[in-house]
């Protein structure tokens, strides 16, 4: 295993999504709902950078796990929590958050959760590690870092609020 983001790389990282995303936002309300769980503590840490901006956000949280489509694959059932979206999704420009980007799945099944919320006017994709291979058609349009990886292995990010320390590591396999 060895560590590919430490604290300060995963902070810079957290800055280059916020850069990017507060430079097209061209000055209208950011919308941000990060997916559980580490998207939604990437979310929130863009956020306090938007905000230092002067950038108006607000900041939801979806859980997609009735959603996914890999039970079979998963080592124990998925924890079950809410989800907290407290402003309008029709008409929004909305950002999803998450921590890694893969195959797109995860990403695809946040989509079926929001637009149970409404239909927004459109749907971005910001990422804090985005490491390919990728199954669907999706892209993230704001990158924090990106990594090149081979297939089987594993990228772990690990965040305070979540985990009690910020890394990322890789384990090749």
């Amino acid at each position: 295993m060895s560590l590919i983001l430490d604290e300060a790389a995963i902070a810079a990282a957290i800055s280059r999504l916020a850069d990017q995303i507060f430079e097209a936002s061209a000055g209208e309300v950011i919308d941000l709902v990060g997916i559980r769980s580490r998207g939604d503590e990437v979310a929130e840490r863009v956020a306090v950078f938007l905000r230092e901006k002067g950038a108006e956000v607000r900041l939801g949280v979806l859980d997609i796990s009735l959603y996914r489509d890999d039970y079979e694959h998963l080592v124990e059932n998925p924890k079950l929590q809410s989800s907290e979206i407290d402003f309008p999704i029709d008409g929004s420009r909305v950002i999803l958050v998450d921590d890694v980007i893969f195959t797109g799945r995860t990403i695809r099944s946040a989509l079926d959760a929001l637009f149970d919320y409404g239909r927004p006017a459109s749907v971005d994709l910001a990422v804090l590690i985005d490491r390919g291979h990728r199954e669907l058609p999706v892209q993230p349009s704001y990158v924090g870092q990106s990594l090149s990886t081979e297939r089987h292995d594993h990228v772990i990010v690990r965040l305070k609020s979540t985990d009690g320390e910020d890394s990322v590591t890789l384990t090749q396999k």
